[in-house]
């Protein structure tokens, strides 16, 4: 546990220093495919969220996600692609295949679903490659392309803003 500390501290650190260059590019292609990465921590609500994607004309085949948990038992098995603190080298770079795929996965948009600032999280949506980045308030603002404030418990209000103003965009 308190390795993860220390591991987290210089990972944020690396990643903090990544963000001052930069260079904010956004496209202007509309939305098909959609990555979201979730903090299983505090939002355990996956399938509502997706619901909520699918119900706003996102196809439910075009929706990819990566979870995140604070520890993985050995014995815990999952149906989706999951990662942990042990997957986050003292470098900041990421071994595990799932992870890997994720980030060079060409996605449209990536929800990053998580509003506390963990630097697995962070170094994810920093090195994803989609052209179109959102997520929450609290988080970094140089991360990501677009920001609301709400917390991860509200997906609901966070669809609602999401899809408003994706409108607005011309990105649907």
């Amino acid at each position: 546990m308190f390795w993860n500390k220390i591991k987290d501290f210089s990972v944020k650190k690396i990643v903090k220093k990544k963000l001052l260059n930069v260079n904010h590019l956004a496209s202007n292609n509309s939305i098909k495919n959609v990555g979201i990465l979730f903090d299983e921590t505090y939002f355990y609500e996956k399938e509502k969220l997706i619901n909520e994607l699918v119900k706003n004309g996102i196809e439910e085949q075009n929706i990819t996600f990566l979870v995140f948990k604070n520890t993985i038992k050995k014995n815990d098995v999952f149906n989706f692609p999951i990662f942990s603190h042990k997957d986050l080298s003292w470098t900041a770079t990421f071994e595990k295949k799932e992870v890997v795929q994720f980030i060079n996965k060409d996605i449209d948009l990536l929800l990053s679903y998580y509003d506390t600032e963990k630097a697995a999280l962070m170094l994810v949506t920093h090195l994803s490659k989609a052209s179109f980045k959102v997520g929450f308030a609290s988080v970094d603002k140089r991360l990501n392309h677009f920001m609301i404030d709400t917390n991860a418990e509200n997906y609901k209000v966070f669809t609602y803003e999401l899809f408003k103003y994706l409108k607005i965009l011309n990105k649907l």
